[in-house]
């Protein structure tokens, strides 16, 4: 395993880091879910489907999974203009790593969440 790792280590551009970066972000895999459950949607159906997110982190959001070919982008002449976006065939590609990284953290988050309260009490008892 550390030879396989060594490999990745040592590259001044990383694929895994360069790519794990651009989804460490909040909104990216959400987008990316989304878009993969939906299909083609518009602006502010994509925002009304998460919610929380500003609409400025949603538009560098997209910009940035377009950017990378995740993500497409058309824009329609039409008064007012319509935009829509859906994943590329690369974006689609990225679905069943991305579902497979969603069941482990829905099997795995509870566990999760116990060591979590289980270190911040510890912290806590020795800071008294």
């Amino acid at each position: 395993m550390r030879k396989k790792a060594e490999k990745f280590w040592q590259l001044p551009n990383c694929p895994v880091r360069t790519i794990m970066d651009r989804f460490g972000d909040k909104w990216s895999v959400l987008v990316i879910i989304i878009l993969g459950s939906e299909g083609t949607m518009r602006f502010n159906e994509l925002s009304n489907t998460i919610g929380d997110v500003s609409q400025k982190m949603l538009t560098v959001t997209l910009r940035t999974l377009e950017a990378d070919g995740l993500v497409s982008r058309k824009t329609y002449p039409e008064i007012p203009p319509r935009v829509e976006y859906k994943l590329t065939a690369m974006g689609e590609s990225l679905l069943p790593h991305i579902d497979g990284l969603a069941g482990w953290a829905f099997a795995n988050m509870k566990q999760i969440t116990q060591h979590r309260e289980k270190q911040l009490k510890k912290q806590l008892s020795a800071a008294k």
